[in-house]
């Protein structure tokens, strides 16, 4: 039958005329299919052997960059953002509300304490003061007069009253003697008790406690005029320069407003909150560091300490004196901190970049030896600083450690360590010694 159908297949092939060009379809399918099948027959012979375990170099090769353990001397900070602040300042508010006559200082002027900075319109301030300072000149004038009269009127009942006391002891006298009647002797002690009272209400009229009241409370109202006088010449409480004049010439300034800003910039102070743990570790007097895109490095020390927290954040406010001679920080700006708050001399410090943490918190790096064979040895982290480390245990001086490649090492079985070929490159831009002398 199947002969039968091929003859067929032949017999119309040569029957049609497009049988050549439809037998050379049929030869390129063929060959397609032959390629299939061997890839096939390929396919189950090799899959037999998917099965095996790959085969493992017996010794491999680990490429590693090393450093050696150090003497040096570390020390602990404490990495803060902090904003700048001015040494001092004072956002002068007028006493008076009036518009402002003149200026004498604009934006960026240096001052000192005591420099006049402004004066403000005082003419009715003026009228014023020299009406209350008149008064109190009336007043007082009116108290000496009034003195000076009682002054006289004392002497005057003095004398009298001891006119009296003579003239009554000579009528006694003369009662005694015959010589005079009782009559003149009563006379004569009226007249002394007469001349007592007004000695007595000389006295009190002396004390002038109202005339001098009204002398005090007349003085009072002329100093409080001068007081406000005054007051229409701002000056500058501290030493600095002007950051700020936002009113001008004839304007008044809002109740309650500034119209001049001075701030001493000559120190800033970078205010920042560390935590309650950091605070712990720090003191007033600590070394420290700030920062700035413009000043990279400026040395102060820390000058506060809060004692308190801040409710809100639950931080501690710390205080940075920095010295700002040339004015280059500027109060406003964000800035980088780091607080030195601990100096450990002669320390053991190596690269923080060999440290291995393991899934129980244990601490390790790859050490190798003069052979370089490398080998785990566990150590105790101290303080670290900048990409280094203090270790406290494990290490010695001159020891060295894997830096790059010690994840690697890391990676494999702790028995394949010493199998294990290292090939020491040198970092970037170095040339190993055996390099330079091959």
């Amino acid at each position: 039958m199947r002969k039968n159908i091929e003859v067929t297949m032949d017999q119309i092939e040569t029957s049609t005329p497009w049988s050549a060009g439809h037998r050379a379809k049929q030869d390129g399918a063929a060959r397609e299919w032959g390629r299939l099948v061997g890839l096939i027959l390929l396919g189950s012979l090799l899959l037999p052997g998917c099965g095996k375990t790959e085969v493992v170099d017996a010794n491999p090769t680990v490429t590693v960059q090393v450093d050696a353990a150090e003497n040096g001397t570390i020390q602990r900070k404490v990495h803060a953002d902090a904003i700048l602040f001015p040494l001092d300042q004072a956002a002068i508010v007028p006493k008076v509300t009036a518009p402002v006559s003149k200026f004498y200082v604009d934006r960026g002027t240096k001052v000192r304490a005591g420099q006049l900075l402004a004066e403000l319109e005082n003419e009715d301030l003026m009228g014023s003061s020299q009406a209350s300072q008149g008064d109190y000149q009336q007043a007082d004038a009116a108290y000496q007069s009034a003195v000076q009269k009682a002054q006289q009127d004392l002497t005057l009942s003095k004398q009298q009253l001891d006119a009296a006391q003579r003239h009554y002891d000579s009528a006694q006298n003369l009662l005694k003697e015959g010589a005079a009647a009782q009559k003149d002797v009563d006379d004569a002690a009226v007249a002394l008790t007469q001349a007592k009272i007004a000695y007595e209400t000389a006295q009190k009229q002396l004390d002038l406690k109202a005339a001098e009241a009204g002398v005090i409370s007349a003085k009072g109202k002329s100093a409080n005029a001068q007081a406000q006088l005054s007051y229409t010449k701002v000056v500058s409480p501290i030493d600095g320069v002007v950051t700020d004049r936002p009113v001008y010439p004839g304007e008044t300034a809002p109740s309650g407003s500034p119209i001049i800003t001075v701030m001493n910039v000559s120190q800033v102070v970078a205010k920042t909150h560390v935590s309650q743990q950091e605070a712990a570790q720090m003191k007033v007097g600590d070394p420290a560091i700030v920062s700035t895109p413009e000043v990279p490095e400026a040395k102060g020390k820390v000058t506060l300490v809060s004692p308190a927290l801040d409710p809100n954040s639950t931080t501690v406010e710390v205080w940075v004196q920095v010295p700002n001679p040339q004015g280059t920080l500027k109060p406003g700006a964000s800035a980088k901190v780091d607080i030195v708050t601990e100096t450990v001399a002669n320390a053991i410090v190596a690269p923080a970049t060999a440290l291995l943490t393991g899934s129980d918190g244990s601490t390790s790096v790859m050490l190798l030896n003069t052979d370089n064979k490398v080998s785990r040895k566990k150590v105790k982290v101290g303080i670290r600083d900048a990409g280094n480390m203090q270790v406290l245990d494990g290490l010695k001086k001159g020891d060295r450690i894997v830096t790059v490649g010690a994840f690697v090492l890391d990676r494999m079985d702790e028995d394949d360590l010493p199998k294990t070929t290292i090939q020491v490159q040198a970092p970037q831009g170095v040339q190993l010694e055996e390099d330079e002398n091959p």
